[in-house]
């Protein structure tokens, strides 16, 4: 006789650990959309919303509702603001979250006009992947190469060509490899490791979640199947470890008398208990007696892990401190050299005065220099330039009060980028990435 098996409490620790455990071992992949106007940005981020399952009911009739069209315009799915659909265009970076049995997706869709270039770079700056949309009619703009190469500035691993509606031009072959090739060219002046090239119908669906039998010409995945698919892991720097401290805990409660941990995520590398670390910037040496993680000790902490560290000495140590290996530190310094995407009316100049915000650590600063302004269509630097105007880039020297623990951005995206605060009105007014002098 077979035993009748009880049934499993969805409510008990062990269920709980098993969830944790499941999502734990998903993979979470960020990605940034971009293209020219029109391309079909919110498009496509809807179709893979609807075609994975990620939308529920009510908010499909409400988009349907919404429709002026013949067809459901699953672009509202993303494009909220009134001005975004009175118009017809994305202006704010939308955020959208859906999952796969296999990986967890963060998708931001940004912007296609140049006036919101800034957008594009916010939404980008923490992505592992871009996806670059060309109209298969147009073939590639000026807006193409302008987002290809800031997804290289900023260091995206992975970028995917998704040639949209192709459908408008009779799935032909010939369009596809006349944009891949001219699109290849231009990757090959940048500094782009993997680039894959995809024909898509974002409105029909074609060759989004599942292969398409209009492209039989076409031999590679779907859109959906190579994002699930696409590497990561050693996209992190598991080399340079990094922690900086962002607060402390010290609960002075009879239940934790003594204890006293530091609180921050791990912005590189690997933290194992036992390890001897050097605190920055007091430069004493001491050792890792102790991680504590949300639901308990852990034995090593990783990025993009939230955890609090225990050492073995009571050091001063405060937020803005980073905690690093004595053989491998960041460097100290009070000189930065950063290309800076500006993202204020009012424009930088030289001798300006700015708040730097990095990691953790905030410290005022002056604009010591402006080098060059960098024209991102042609690639060209104007040496001539006396300042950066809105969504300009450009290689700015500053000096800082107080020394920060930087890394270059090609080496530690975390440790390598922070932004510029107008002291006067609190607003972010700039987005600086670290490079060698």
């Amino acid at each position: 006789m077979t035993p009748v098996q009880a049934p499993v409490d969805v409510h008990s620790a062990a269920a709980a650990q098993a969830h944790d455990i499941a999502v734990a071992r998903k993979d979470i992949l960020r990605i940034a959309t971009a293209g020219s106007v029109d391309d079909g940005k919110s498009t496509l981020i809807g179709r893979l919303l609807y075609d994975s399952k990620a939308v529920f009911e009510d908010q499909y009739e409400a988009v349907e509702r919404a429709s002026k069209g013949d067809y459901v315009d699953l672009a509202l799915l993303t494009d909220g603001l009134r001005a975004e659909r009175e118009q017809g265009i994305t202006i704010d970076v939308a955020y959208r979250y859906f999952s796969t049995p296999r990986r967890t997706f963060i998708l931001a869709d940004t912007p296609g006009h140049v006036q919101y270039t800034r957008n594009m770079v916010t939404g980008a700056s923490t992505a592992d992947l871009a996806i670059v949309l060309v109209d298969a009619r147009k073939g590639m703009l000026e807006q193409s190469r302008r987002h290809a190469f800031l997804a290289s500035l900023l260091r995206v691993p992975h970028l995917v060509v998704a040639v949209n509606k192709m459908d408008l031009v009779d799935w032909s072959e010939a369009s596809y490899e006349a944009i891949r090739e001219e699109f290849t060219a231009f990757a090959a002046k940048l500094n782009i490791p993997d680039l894959t090239v995809v024909p898509i119908s974002a409105l029909n669906g074609d060759n989004v979640v599942t292969r398409s039998e209009n492209t039989p010409w076409y031999e590679g995945p779907s859109l959906l199947h190579h994002l699930e698919h696409v590497h990561v892991a050693s996209d992190r720097n598991l080399v340079d470890t990094r922690f900086p401290v962002q607060y402390v805990i010290r609960p002075q409660s009879d239940a934790h008398h003594d204890y006293r941990g530091y609180a921050g995520r791990v912005a590189s590398g690997v933290l194992r208990t036992g390890d001897e670390v050097q605190v920055l910037p007091s430069g004493l040496t001491t050792t890792i007696a102790g991680i504590d993680g949300p639901r308990g000790p852990v034995d090593e902490a990783f990025p993009p892990m939230s955890v609090t560290v225990r050492l073995s000495h009571d050091l001063d140590v405060s937020r803005g401190d980073l905690i690093c290996r004595p053989a491998n530190a960041p460097h100290v310094t009070q000189d930065l050299d950063a290309l800076v995407c500006w993202m204020a009316d009012e424009p930088l100049r030289p001798r300006q005065r700015l708040a730097v915000k990095h990691t953790t650590r905030s410290v005022r600063a002056v604009v010591k220099d402006l080098a060059y302004r960098l024209d991102v269509n042609t690639l060209h630097r104007d040496q001539e330039a006396a300042e950066l105007g809105l969504n300009d880039i450009g290689r700015v020297r500053l000096r800082t009060t107080q020394p920060l623990f930087v890394d270059d951005y090609a080496r530690n995206r975390a440790t390598g980028r922070f932004i510029l605060v107008d002291e006067a009105t609190n607003a972010t007014v700039g987005a600086g990435m670290l490079v060698a002098p």
